[in-house]
């Protein structure tokens, strides 16, 4: 599931080199941005003024900071949802700074939680704790950190893989903080004013508790910008070795920590991958947006009888192969194409090609629910192609991680896209992310992925 040539947004997936309608693109290749802190007045500027910052009303500046909620905007904190818009706010009291940790009170002035904020975001706060008596401070993140990594450490991911997410931000009580683990490497995200203030507690942390060899800082995401954060893209701790390898149910793929998509690699496919391996024997498999080979790699092993792998980056081909080699599969099976996946499909529709299995892992069209319209044409469109290049009883594995997208929508744009094609299709399986990456029940945000796995009628 990769980008058409392009730099991973936050988390999750890649922008889109050949739909322009939906994100910016970036470049991917060459140097990784940020390696430095952004030091040039002009560009630290726009970073710190994000366009259409909210206008936050301020209320006495010697007064005790804190945040207080219009009448009746309390309800979703009342539900635990940890996030705080700047509509809901009535005024900010003090002078505290983007980062600053402020109670938040309802209008009748009564706590409600303690909560990271930032003037320059549409969420001007993120909740750290519902508890009026929590001090946050180093102690609080290093039980939230302890927390995340036992709860990992009961899901046994470690007997199959030696690469998971330890810490997954609001579900894990850390808002815009982002931890992957790929063996001895941590791969860190911040997303957050909060985060970045605590970001040097949290890395010594890591490295006290974890003993990495390399903390990793990934912070260079489209949405730094949305929060008034500069990129960074730098080594926290340690020293990153040449060559960093998950090994995931026996298969080993590199890790293009610094300048590949996300974090270097995808481990919410996990389950989906080996689910794909058992749907693949003696069938003719297409898979699209393949980044490094993930999907691929599974359906050969899982004996298909051949794959064509599409994706517009060079050097993840470059490295998807790579993986093939190691891995020691067949590569007669394996063929490999670098293309605008959009157009891609279009040309094997006008040249009659049909395959049993397609697997669609895009990028990430919709950020937000205001990508949602544009977004569901980009779903649509290559979900009605795959359908046409499917023969009868061929199943389509498709995805979105699209946070703008919900399951329900999804499932209705890929129903209208089977419609438009003309054929009849069975839900077979409804999938998500692996469970390294848990949904808080208060944060439906946090299923950002969704999956349908699809049998055409014969």
């Amino acid at each position: 599931m990769t980008s058409q040539k392009s730099k991973s947004p936050s988390t999750p997936h890649r922008p889109s080199q050949g739909n322009r309608d939906f994100r910016k693109r970036t470049q991917r290749s060459g140097k990784p941005p940020g390696n430095e802190k952004i030091s040039d007045h002009k560009n630290t500027e726009q970073q710190n003024t994000p366009r259409g910052a909210p206008q936050i009303p301020t209320g006495s500046a010697a007064a005790q900071p804190c945040i207080l909620l219009k009448a009746g905007r309390e309800k979703s904190l009342l539900r635990r949802h940890p996030w705080i818009f700047s509509g809901a706010i009535e005024r900010v009291d003090g002078a505290p700074v983007s980062g600053d940790t402020l109670p938040v009170r309802d209008a009748a002035g009564d706590f409600l939680a303690w909560a990271a904020y930032n003037p320059d975001s549409q969420i001007t706060a993120r909740v750290w704790s519902w508890r009026e008596a929590e001090n946050i401070d180093a102690e609080f993140f290093r039980y939230r950190i302890a927390n995340a990594q036992s709860a990992r450490r009961e899901l046994k991911h470690t007997d199959k893989s030696n690469g998971m997410r330890l810490i997954h931000a609001e579900s894990d009580g850390l808002p815009g903080l982002i931890v992957d683990q790929y063996g001895d490497v941590l791969v860190m995200q911040i997303g957050s004013a909060g985060a970045e203030r605590w970001r040097d507690t949290c890395a010594d942390i890591l490295q006290e508790l974890c003993k990495p060899v390399c903390i990793y800082e990934r912070s260079d995401s489209d949405s730094r910008g949305l929060e008034g954060l500069e990129l960074r893209n730098v080594v926290l701790r340690g020293t990153l070795p040449d060559n960093v390898e998950v090994v995931e149910n026996g298969l080993r793929f590199k890790v293009d920590v610094a300048t590949g998509q996300k974090t270097g690699f995808y481990l919410d496919q996990r389950d989906n991958r080996a689910l794909t391996e058992t749907l693949a024997r003696d069938k003719d498999v297409l898979n699209c947006f393949c980044y490094t080979g993930g999907f691929s790699l599974y359906a050969l092993r899982g004996g298909a009888k051949s794959v064509l792998s599409i994706d517009a980056s060079g050097d993840a081909l470059t490295i998807a192969a790579e993986n093939l080699t190691r891995n020691g599969l067949d590569e007669s099976r394996a063929e490999w194409l670098e293309a605008d996946v959009f157009q891609a499909l279009r040309t094997l529709r006008d040249q009659g090609r049909k395959f049993d299995l397609i697997i669609l892992d895009p990028p990430k069209f919709a950020p937000t629910a205001a990508f949602a319209e544009k977004a569901a044409r980009g779903y649509k469109d290559i979900n009605l192609l795959a359908f046409k290049l499917l023969r009868p009883g061929g199943l389509l594995c498709t995805y979105s991680c699209s946070g703008g997208i919900s399951e329900d929508l999804f499932q209705k744009i890929v129903a209208g896209a089977a419609l438009d094609a003309g054929v009849d299709a069975q839900i077979v399986h409804h999938l998500h992310a692996s469970a390294d990456h848990p949904v808080l029940l208060s944060f439906p945000e946090g299923a950002y992925l969704k999956g349908l796995v699809l049998r055409v009628a014969g």
